[in-house]
């Protein structure tokens, strides 16, 4: 598993031991990245944005998105391997400084300080989580009006958006669905 595109790229993340955790492929990353990068969305440029990422693993996508120039990145994880995966993942990138970690449950965030123009959840597979990891987004202000979030499940996972979350794309890859939902509250 490497970094794809941007600064860092070709650099190697690493994973925890075992199969409990399953990072988004380099190719599904890749072609998030360039649906972000190439479509009109309407949403601000990821270049200088603010990302949060639920359910972040190894931080596979949230270090992608700072690569290719978000500002600072907010990493939520609750499993103790994967946060221990994730933070040597950003002392290896020397990425301390733009990104924030939070030992914390998806579907409970605090309060945010300043809200994401991005989002990137990614939930375990089957596990039902999407649907309210979306409604602790809302709920703790962790979205800027406008904020495109990119929410990755499985291929036959379904997941009914809170109000104020619109689907503007869905695209499947393999094993994973990804559903590209806008942020407009009401």
């Amino acid at each position: 598993m490497r970094i794809v595109g941007g600064s860092w790229r070709g650099r190697r993340l690493r994973a925890p031991p075992g199969r409990a955790l399953r990072p988004t492929a380099d190719r599904v990353r890749e072609s998030i990245f360039n649906l972000l990068a190439h479509r009109d969305f309407g949403a601000p440029p990821l270049s200088g944005a603010s990302v949060v990422d639920l359910f972040a693993g190894t931080g596979a996508l949230g270090l992608e998105a700072l690569s290719r120039g978000a500002a600072q990145l907010i990493a939520v994880e609750s499993e103790r391997a994967a946060l221990a995966a994730l933070e040597a993942n950003i002392r290896a990138l020397e990425a301390g400084e733009q990104v924030t970690t939070m030992a914390a449950d998806a579907t409970r965030l605090p309060l945010a300080r300043t809200p994401c123009a991005y989002a990137f959840v990614d939930p375990p597979y089957g596990s039902g989580l999407a649907a309210p990891a979306l409604e602790s987004l809302a709920r703790g202000g962790w979205l800027a009006a406008g904020a495109i979030v990119v929410l990755e499940l499985g291929a036959k996972d379904r997941c009914e958006p809170p109000p104020g979350f619109s689907q503007i794309e869905a695209r499947r890859y393999g094993a994973a669905r990804i559903v590209i939902l806008k942020w407009t509250p009401e």
